[in-house]
């Protein structure tokens, strides 16, 4: 919780912002992403057709950041990178609605292209912004986790009134919203979240063997969240769960993030980063280790109170310790990095691996592979704690 009475007016209404902002794109990315992939199929796209989609996009959006690094670190144009990050997307929905398959898979790209570079840029303002005003990055990213909730909730409310063509619109209106509110974000914000090259940032970076081992630690722990995005469903489906019960499953896991991502601060704070972390990998294998031991469909609902525990308390920890780690001069290419690595690579391989587990040893064979995932991911970092106290 920030100190409301020493904090400069121009802070608080920064802070503000990006919370609004945060909550507008969560509201519309929870209320049109979960539902695309049926859009998809719904225009005549075969499912099998739209996973390799989805798994080429994910490498496209990995392709590109670093040209959106280097395009806002030699033109200093970081607002006007994040507005179209938000507003392209938005007005290319619309497309999404013609029945050509060619006309869909561009749009997709398109999208992808300018959406890649979103949440590193984002993520760099509010860590910026957090610092200024003496608060956490985590109560400002709650914010986008509360629209996820909301905005997925909403989404299936909409979709039992309109076609599934016409669910551009809430995402159009809902992004314009928040590309709006980053024009009023203040000029002193965008020239610290980008203050260096980012083939020089990249070298620093790579050159630091804790952040390195960082990294590939994070890589382990978050490849096996693609259980919970990609595969969670068809899983709860194997166990003999409803549809209804999906939905109550997704709401619950998206809301305890929001007490998570608060409390993140004075976790960080008691215990530090690096512990932070570990904490939160054990969370992530007790996570799959119950779901691979019980694959009964009312404790498979029950156990999405350790979503927050585990990528919220995760997600907020890294983020905070890449900030750390890149310094004032390379928040947005530490960002873009962590990014890479974190959604990019983690999710080609996750959705890769998981895909191929799930379907040739069923469920219990995922979560088993992910329990042991996340240990190796943990005992890394535990290696990574010992070798920071020995810095010190």
């Amino acid at each position: 919780m920030e100190n409301t009475a020493i904090i400069p007016l121009e802070a608080k209404r920064e802070l503000l912002k990006l919370r609004l902002l945060y909550l507008l794109t969560g509201l519309a990315g929870g209320l049109f992403n979960p539902y695309i992939t049926t859009l998809f199929v719904h225009q005549g796209i075969g499912a099998n057709v739209v996973g390799m989609l989805m798994s080429a996009g994910t490498l496209l959006s990995i392709a590109v950041q670093p040209v959106w690094g280097m395009l806002v670190d030699r033109y200093r144009q970081t607002k006007l990178v994040l507005v179209l990050s938000i507003s392209v997307p938005a007005v290319l929905s619309f497309f999404y609605g013609v029945q050509y398959a060619a006309v869909i898979v561009m749009v997709y790209v398109l999208s992808i292209v300018f959406q890649a570079t979103q949440s590193p840029v984002a993520d760099s303002y509010a860590v910026t912004a957090a610092a200024k005003g003496r608060t956490s990055y985590g109560t400002i990213r709650s914010l986008g986790s509360l629209g996820t909730a909301l905005g997925g909730y909403a989404g299936g409310f909409y979709l039992s009134h309109f076609e599934i063509t016409r669910l551009w619109l809430p995402f159009l209106l809902l992004s314009l919203a928040g590309a709006a509110t980053v024009l009023t974000l203040s000029r002193s914000t965008e020239s610290k979240a980008s203050a260096i090259s980012l083939s020089q940032g990249m070298k620093e970076l790579l050159g630091n063997r804790l952040f390195v081992l960082f990294l590939i630690a994070c890589f382990f722990v978050n490849q096996t969240l693609t259980a919970y995005n990609s595969f969670f469903v068809l899983a709860f489906q194997e166990a003999g769960g409803s549809y209804s019960l999906v939905g109550t499953a997704l709401l619950l896991a998206s809301l305890t993030n929001i007490p998570s991502m608060l409390l993140a601060a004075r976790i960080l704070r008691g215990i530090g980063h690096e512990r932070t972390l570990l904490l939160a990998a054990f969370f992530y294998a007790l996570r799959w280790g119950i779901q691979w031991l019980f694959p009964v469909p009312a404790v498979m609902v029950g156990i999405q109170v350790l979503h927050g525990l585990s990528f919220g308390l995760f997600y907020v920890a890294a983020v905070e310790y890449v900030a750390g780690a890149s310094g004032k001069k390379m928040q947005a290419t530490g960002q873009s990095l962590f990014n890479m690595v974190f959604s990019g690579l983690g999710g080609i391989v996750g959705n890769l691996l998981n895909g191929y587990l799930f379907y040739s040893g069923g469920a219990q064979m995922m979560y088993l592979a992910c329990t042991v995932s996340a240990l190796i991911g943990a005992g890394m970092l535990y290696w990574i704690n010992r070798m920071a106290k020995a810095h010190m």
